[in-house]
């Protein structure tokens, strides 16, 4: 089983920049979708961006489009989410969770919760003002 590894979250200000990575252990890596969720308190766990098995199809909820950009490293195993110009609604525990598949969208919606096989255990990302 795939585990995943946060890493790169922080305090960073309104405005600012920050990215997180995730490190995959498993070489089938390469054969499955990957993706970047959050949890701020007393919410639930949110899809923020998601990346296709080859990195050429790329999906980002609508509050953060033109802000993050979710890449992959199939040669090391990782999954990136470069945040900028971050806001103080984006303060929460960014998870990443891979899904048994190549493809980001399933029956023609995005990524959910209940899609992803395997999760990190997150990082948490706080902007302060």
């Amino acid at each position: 089983q795939v585990q995943l590894v946060e890493s790169g979250g922080g305090l960073v200000q309104t405005g600012g920049s920050l990215r997180v990575s995730c490190a995959a252990s498993e070489r089938t890596f390469i054969h499955i979708a990957m993706a970047w969720f959050r949890q701020a308190p007393g919410e639930e766990r949110e899809l923020v961006a998601a990346i296709n098995w080859n990195g050429d199809n790329t999906y980002y909820t609508d509050s953060v489009k033109g802000r993050f950009t979710i890449s992959r490293d199939n040669a090391n195993f990782t999954v990136y989410l470069q945040m900028n110009s971050l806001k103080l609604e984006d303060m929460a525990v960014y998870y990443c969770a891979d899904r048994n598949g190549p493809s980001i969208i399933i029956r023609g919606r995005p990524l959910v919760k209940s899609d992803m096989d395997c999760w990190g255990k997150g990082t948490l990302v706080a902007v302060s003002s």
